[in-house]
């Protein structure tokens, strides 16, 4: 099962860098994450999002390669190639995994101008030593769909003051 949390920061700097932490503790295997995306509201008030993947561009580059290889079985591989390409971008831009685009700039409406929204799916996670990582990192959460027990910890880890090194 996945959980979803949402923690708000005041500039889209600090989200990038929390996200980052994080995908080191991926890579140590402490959490497994489903997806991973930086919303920030711009000063005029739209929300940008900094995906993991763009499935546009996964789209058309799948796309080339089955339109080139079909091409190719009627002599016209470049022909074939270019279509796929356009008929991939069109799906990879139509297609989400993921959080629900959205949702993430509706809940990133709620930030203000300049800040940052970091959206996390959890598949899984060693709680106590992710908490401890994200040690006073601040922010604010936003939403969770953790129980109230791990949504109170991880509240007080960002929080608390870091850990001296």
């Amino acid at each position: 099962m996945n959980d979803l949390l949402v923690i708000a920061f005041p500039s889209e700097e600090k989200a990038e860098e929390v996200r980052q932490k994080l995908f080191t503790m991926q890579k140590e295997y402490l959490i497994e994450l489903g997806d991973a995306v930086v919303a920030v509201k711009t000063p005029d008030g739209a929300v940008k999002l900094n995906q993991l993947f763009s499935t546009t561009a996964l789209g058309g580059v799948s796309g080339a390669f089955w339109g080139a290889l079909i091409g190719l079985i009627f002599m016209m591989p470049l022909a074939g190639a270019a279509i796929g390409a356009g008929a991939g971008a069109v799906s990879g831009a139509l297609t989400d995994f993921g959080i629900d685009d959205k949702f993430m700039k509706d809940v990133a409406s709620a930030i203000p101008p300049g800040g940052a929204a970091l959206f996390l799916l959890v598949r899984k996670m060693t709680t106590d030593k992710v908490l401890e990582g994200l040690k006073g990192v601040g922010g604010v959460v936003l939403r969770t769909s953790f129980d109230k027990s791990k949504e109170d910890a991880i509240r007080a880890a960002l929080t608390a003051q870091p850990a001296s090194t």
